[in-house]
């Protein structure tokens, strides 16, 4: 499936914004099942942005510079991509719950993707007793390590409610886990400090998913949205796996990915400095357009 992607935010600010500094981590990655074609990055006023370079995790970012007084900024990223994968199966031969935890601290490697860089809190996943016990259920050690992933992302799915008043960009995974709702955000972080909890390397994956319009509706442009997963490493034979909480499904062909790191904080699609009054406001127009 090839897939056009548009990404389109504007900030509208109270008071003119006199200088600004932002960090834009918008041009999705390369990754197994799924290829770059093409990318471009487009900033009204226009301002320098500095090459698009390999981000500390699994990730680019661009960094832009707003020198001149604004009222409104706005930043839209098209990117074309060939995206061919199907949801990863439990095999017979899985490692088990176990073996994966024991397999990870024997890694070596401190790559961008290494294990070790996901088995432990991060500044924004917290290892909370109360989720590390609701998720333990599903994560025995001796079972095979892609059936207890599912089985927690089925969990979570069916347990949580999808609401978007119900949290902010910054609420906790067990602020979201209290309250058994929020998005995508939300269901991917408390998944993630459940794996972690039980010594399970799992990064937080942000990107796009192809939504279908109901039958005989159109497809409304502009009118999807960013998405949040996890990614679960299970192990040297099966390596990195995804797992979508929010919609109780493996990774498959309808997830874009754009990039990969401990939480949300690490891979932020924008976010940054501005230098004016107070008071401003945000809008997103995403628009994942198939193809073929």
């Amino acid at each position: 499936m090839i897939y056009e992607v548009t990404h389109s935010t504007t900030f509208d600010y109270d008071a003119p914004m006199r200088y600004a500094r932002c960090n834009l981590r918008l041009e999705p990655i390369d990754w197994p099942g799924q290829s770059l074609l093409s990318f471009s990055l487009h900033v009204a006023p226009e301002g320098p942005i500095s090459p698009s370079h390999v981000a500390a995790y699994a990730g680019h970012i661009a960094r832009m510079v707003v020198e001149q007084p604004v009222t409104e900024l706005v930043i839209t990223a098209r990117a074309r991509l060939s995206v061919n994968r199907v949801a990863a199966l439990p095999a017979p031969d899985d490692p088990s719950v176990a073996g994966v935890a024991r397999a990870a601290v024997a890694v070596a490697d401190l790559g961008v993707m290494s294990p070790a860089n996901y088995i432990y809190p991060s500044p924004m996943i917290a290892l909370t007793p109360d989720i590390a016990a609701w998720c333990a259920d599903s994560l025995s050690p001796g079972r095979g390590i892609v059936e207890a992933a599912y089985e927690l992302t089925s969990r979570i799915k069916a347990a949580f409610r999808y609401d978007g008043a119900a949290t902010e960009t910054d609420t906790t995974p067990a602020e979201a886990f209290d309250r058994r709702a929020g998005v995508c955000q939300d269901f991917a972080q408390v998944m993630i400090a459940g794996l972690r909890a039980a010594g399970l390397p799992a990064a937080y994956v942000s990107g796009y998913l192809r939504t279908i319009p109901p039958a005989g509706k159109p497809r409304l442009i502009g009118a999807d949205a960013t998405h949040a997963w996890v990614m679960l490493w299970c192990g040297p034979a099966r390596g990195w796996l995804g797992f979508d909480p929010t919609n109780g499904v493996g990774m498959n062909a309808d997830h874009i990915l754009t990039a990969i790191g401990r939480d949300y904080a690490d891979i932020a699609p924008i976010d940054g400095i501005f230098v004016g009054q107070s008071g401003q406001s945000i809008k997103v127009s995403v628009d994942v357009a198939p193809i073929e």
